[in-house]
């Protein structure tokens, strides 16, 4: 085969992999927001969507449609943790969206770089480029802002959107160090990452006494069709964002993916104004949200530049921990 054709085939698969992924997230965002106006039991919610993922893969590999190896014990152990705080990030999103606008909720998700950071000097990353901490600063000055204007404050939302952060910032800092998921494809971390949730999750929903009132309410409020449409589009969105996700990663780069998720920021906050109500427009609000996003586009810019560098050569912190 030419070559040139292999390339293009190559640029053409990037390409789909990061609309894909921002797609996805973009509608994500939304629909879990839709769902948990009528639904406030987040942990169930995204317990059936861990369930849902997990068994449709495993159906599909004893049918043949997917290569995903079996279930390894070694590799199981190896992923428990990075899998714990995955969705404990995903669970206190999902419970944030109760009373945080979308808006607002895009822009305290995007103090994750600052997070980050702030783990990667207590565990010997080294500094950041000025460029990438002035950005991330900027980010945080544009959420402090935009809260200062946001009249619709809902401090539960608020603090549960934070904690998010931290089990994110968690979760990237475990996997960046652990190297757990190296050798994997994407159907098989989506397969470990619902399988290992599903006791934690179930643990949480019984515990916090969701469980049973959360299931007969689900099965109730699916009679009405609008709602089922809504709840399967989150289970379907559910998987594919998180395939996109990997995919998109494993494809392009963690660079790639972080950059897409950006851009669809700017996108959910344009369109957070106007879908699904709660954001009272103020000066503030609205300069905040530009304050921010402009902090995540240079943070975005910002690495890709670093990207772009020569490789040093004498190996650094990041490349010893790896």
């Amino acid at each position: 085969m030419d070559n040139r054709v292999i390339v293009d085939n190559a640029s053409y698969l990037s390409l789909l992999a990061g609309l894909s992924y921002g797609i996805s997230s973009m509608a994500m965002v939304f629909i879990n927001k839709a769902v948990v106006m009528q639904y406030s039991d987040s942990m169930t919610l995204l317990a059936v969507q861990q369930l849902a993922t997990a068994l449709l893969i495993h159906f599909g590999r004893v049918a043949g449609y997917t290569r995903a190896k079996a279930l390894n014990i070694a590799t199981a152990k190896k992923l428990i943790l990075v899998s714990l705080f995955y969705n404990a990030n995903v669970g206190f999103a999902l419970a944030s969206l109760k009373g945080v606008n979308i808006p607002m909720y895009i822009a305290i998700k995007r103090l994750t770089p600052l997070s980050v950071l702030v783990a990667g000097y207590f565990y010997g990353k080294g500094r950041p480029s000025i460029q990438v901490t002035l950005s991330v600063i900027l980010t945080a000055a544009g959420v402090v802002v935009a809260a200062l204007g946001d009249f619709s404050i809902d401090i539960f939302g608020y603090s549960m959107a934070l904690t998010s952060v931290f089990f994110q910032t968690m979760y990237l800092v475990l996997v960046e160090i652990s190297g757990a998921e190296d050798g994997l494809s994407s159907i098989e971390i989506m397969f470990y990452n619902s399988l290992l949730s599903l006791p934690f999750l179930i643990l949480i929903i019984i515990t916090t006494g969701e469980f049973p009132n959360s299931l007969a309410l689900l099965f109730a409020k699916s009679s009405t069709f609008s709602f089922l449409v809504i709840l399967v589009l989150s289970l379907v969105m559910g998987i594919v964002l998180n395939y996109t996700m990997f995919l998109c990663t494993i494809v392009n780069s963690a660079l790639t993916t972080t950059i897409v998720g950006v851009l669809k920021g700017v996108g959910s906050t344009t369109l957070g104004f106007f879908l699904l109500g709660g954001v009272q427009v103020h000066g503030l609000n609205v300069a905040g949200l530009v304050i921010n996003t402009a902090g995540g586009l240079w943070y975005s810019y910002a690495k890709f530049q670093q990207k772009k560098k020569p490789p040093k050569l004498v190996p650094d912190v990041e490349e010893h921990i790896k």
